[in-house]
């Protein structure tokens, strides 16, 4: 935005004024003192000047050393300006702007320091004094009473609306830069803010990488410990599942990683598509070779789902899977996927007890069930689990159906 020469001079006058502010107020006060001065010397043409020089210089004197005083009392300062003129005046002394010098800047100050009231009771007060005193002075007899009084008065006014329009630009200013700097921290909050949805998010996806692949392969080396003096052949089968359950695992977590170090840049490497409900099958064989029987129920029409809620669906099913491999004394689990209107229903049951105290409830041991139940919140969705009445552990989700149009690209 440019900016006027004459307004970036008063702003560095201002700026001056606040670094030194007795200097400048000495010097204002000098100015005036001559303005002052000059104009107790001038007369009309023809008639004669009054006598009483010294007590002008006096009075002049006493009012311009209140000035000095404007910035604390401001008030009491266009009190003294205001009856040193009037005395100046009445003692018949030509009115002219220059006797009103100091005066005039005293009402400059107090309405660029007091509020709309004080200024409007004070102004009117020393106006309505300076005019009278006008009106019955001798020395402009031969002029007209009109002509007497509407010269001060519009004389008095400018510096009233002179100091209002500095005070409202002050006021101005001061609303700006307090809104620049709610802006400012709001934006510091915001980000703060992106920046721990992030952390909550990258949590929960390595969480459910880790922990999923982890119980699975601690499942499937246990069983393959378990048959290896009796059944060679299978634990055989065992071992090259737990390798495929391994490499799947690191294939995840570097598709993670990699989403993290992504920077968009077009010539980079592509990622590998985040894992959605085409990928149950693969999860149900990766469950079947650690012991987990998992058997899987669709309902309704299957319908298209945006990248969040496939990814979302996906990864509650692994996590309450994974909660059954680890906690239910069970090797038997019921996934069942229904359409319903405009809602996405997951169904994740068990019907065996937990065997490391209270298994899947996200409580006392882990975070898998908070987890899920933040994913789940994360789209829009809700979730719940707990123990079933009539046995076992139940994990149930509503998520939106949010088929993904030409408007939504597919996350990566």
């Amino acid at each position: 935005m440019n900016t006027s020469p004459e307004r970036r001079y008063a702003d560095r006058l201002e700026e001056f004024s606040h670094r030194r502010p007795f200097a400048v107020d000495l010097v204002l006060a000098a100015a005036l003192m001559g303005c002052a001065t000059l104009g107790s010397e001038l007369t009309l043409p023809g008639a004669t000047p009054p006598d009483q020089d010294k007590t002008a210089a006096v009075l002049m004197g006493v009012a311009c050393l209140a000035l000095l005083k404007h910035r604390s009392h401001p008030r009491a300062v266009l009190v003294v300006n205001a009856a040193c003129t009037v005395v100046v005046i009445a003692l018949g002394y030509l009115l002219t702007p220059l006797l009103l010098a100091p005066v005039m800047a005293a009402l400059y100050w107090l309405a660029t320091q007091s509020e709309r009231g004080t200024t409007r009771v004070y102004g009117l007060a020393t106006m309505l004094a300076v005019t009278v005193a006008a009106a019955i002075s001798d020395s402009m007899e031969h002029v007209s009473v009109l002509l007497r009084t509407i010269g001060p008065f519009f004389w008095l006014l400018l510096p009233l609306a002179a100091g209002n329009m500095t005070r409202l630009r002050r006021a101005y200013l001061t609303a700006v830069q307090a809104r620049a700097e709610h802006a400012e921290r709001t934006r510091e909050e915001e980000a703060r803010l992106r920046v721990t949805e992030e952390r909550m998010r990258i949590a929960r996806e390595l969480h459910d990488v880790v922990a999923h692949h982890l119980a699975l392969a601690n499942a499937q080396a246990g069983t393959a410990a378990h048959l290896a003096l009796t059944s060679p052949e299978q634990t055989k089968t065992i071992l090259t599942d737990l390798t495929g359950t391994t490499s799947s695992a690191l294939r995840e977590l570097k598709a993670t990683l990699g989403l993290l170090r992504h920077s968009g840049d077009p010539d980079s490497a592509p990622l590998e598509p985040s894992p959605g409900l085409a990928r149950l099958p693969e999860l149900v064989s990766a469950c079947a070779s650690a012991g987990l029987e998992v058997t899987v129920t669709t309902e309704g029409e299957p319908q298209p789902l945006s990248p969040g809620i496939d990814l979302t669906a996906f990864r509650i099913v692994q996590e309450a899977l994974t909660n059954v491999a680890k906690h239910a004394a069970t090797q038997v689990a019921h996934v069942r996927i229904e359409y319903a209107g405009t809602r996405l229903m997951i169904t994740v049951s068990n019907d065996g007890a937990a065997v490391h105290g209270d298994a899947g409830t996200g409580h006392s041991r882990g975070f898998g069930v908070m987890g899920m139940r933040e994913r789940a919140r994360s789209v829009g969705g809700e979730l719940c689990a707990g123990h079933r009445p009539e046995g076992g552990f139940e994990v149930s989700t509503a998520l939106p159906l949010q088929p993904y149009g030409a408007g939504e690209a597919a996350a990566p």
